[in-house]
């Protein structure tokens, strides 16, 4: 080896133990985010919230393997002029063994930001929606309830307090976790649009409703009849377009059991007292559709709406077992038959139990 080669080595690592003594005397040092991985031996997904403080987001990023040192992340944070000002929030999936500069430079960036996974099903109401949206993104459920039933956004997507639930079809929708109330809600107007193609838009004419809240709202009344056996909901929503058609009124259980909010859980015994609560969305007191949905039912109990069975029934009742099927009628004679039957058989289910 040449004597000027071995001077060059013997120069770079003198420079590199200087580089490591200083590190070492001095402390972390941007210098040492070149050198720092992470602690994840495969990719980590954790939230990063800019509402916490930067402590509490290397807690987070400890306490989901990421980083073993917190002292050391908030160090080079400093350094690297890292703040809770400008971190980018979100879902972020940072890569097995990334180096630190990568990670902080990730927070400012968002570089390493991923998609999450909003779902919400067998939401009654508009606040068990934003309750159950607040889980997986950014976004306050008060504020967002607030601002859904805020009279300029009622106007501004054309719903009344009371059909504003038909705005939502339940699914689940990738979206990014910062992603906040109007922006939600512009999202679930986009999903509402394309649900309703022109060729919805047609069958709902078809069978006599007039706009798609209306559809939604009789929906949820087939759903809140049965929420377990799918191949009745177009036998169910036939019946009360049949009911519709002929001015009767819709007569449905679940319609009064929401007038009553939680208060009928676990009654299985419902009497005349129960029905008689005075309250627009009762359909035992009021004819036609209730003024909204009474929850947010399957987009697939919306199209048995749209695409009803075809029959002359008005009447129906649970068959005397517990297989969640219903016996349906043409006429109150063979109706009152059925109820008789099953009314005997819940008797003695209670007497037994």
């Amino acid at each position: 080896m040449s004597g000027k080669k071995r001077n060059k080595k013997v120069v770079f690592a003198a420079v590199v133990v200087m580089l490591i003594g200083v590190a070492l005397v001095f402390g972390w040092t941007p210098l040492m985010i070149y050198f720092k991985k992470t602690s994840n031996d495969k990719e980590a997904r954790v939230v990063i919230d800019n509402r916490q403080s930067l402590d509490g987001i290397a807690k987070s990023l400890e306490k989901a393997g990421v980083i073993s040192n917190t002292d050391a992340f908030l160090s080079m944070a400093k350094n690297k002029k890292v703040t809770v000002e400008n971190i980018e929030p979100g879902m972020y999936a940072f890569p097995a063994h990334t180096s630190y500069r990568d990670l902080l430079n990730s927070l400012k960036s968002g570089s390493f930001e991923v998609e999450v996974v909003v779902t919400f099903n067998n939401c009654k109401t508009i606040h068990d929606l934003c309750v159950k949206v607040s889980e997986s993104i950014m976004v306050d459920s008060t504020e967002l309830e607030d601002y859904i039933l805020d009279s300029e956004t009622l106007n501004k997507y054309g719903f009344t307090v009371e059909q504003i639930p038909a705005l939502f079809m339940p699914n689940s929708y990738r979206m990014y976790y910062d992603t906040d109330k109007e922006a939600f809600l512009d999202r679930m107007a986009k999903e509402f649009k394309n649900f309703w193609t022109s060729e919805r838009m047609a069958k709902l004419n078809e069978v006599g409703l007039k706009s798609p809240s209306q559809a939604v709202t009789l929906a949820s009344i087939v759903y809140g009849e049965q929420s377990k056996n799918a191949s009745e909901w177009p036998v169910i929503a036939r019946l009360y377009l049949n009911r519709l058609n002929t001015g009767m009124k819709l007569q449905s259980d679940p319609t009064f059991k929401f007038c009553w909010g939680d208060q009928l859980k676990g009654v299985q015994r419902l009497t005349y007292e129960h029905r008689n609560k005075d309250c627009p969305y009762n359909t035992y007191l009021y004819n036609g559709l209730p003024p909204g949905p009474i929850s947010m039912p399957p987009t697939g109990v919306v199209d048995a709406v749209l695409n009803p069975d075809k029959n002359d029934y008005l009447y129906m009742c649970a068959q005397p077992n517990y297989d969640g099927l219903h016996n349906f009628a043409k006429d109150y004679a063979d109706h009152a038959k059925y109820a008789t039957e099953f009314q005997t058989w819940l008797s003695s289910e209670l007497a037994n139990n």
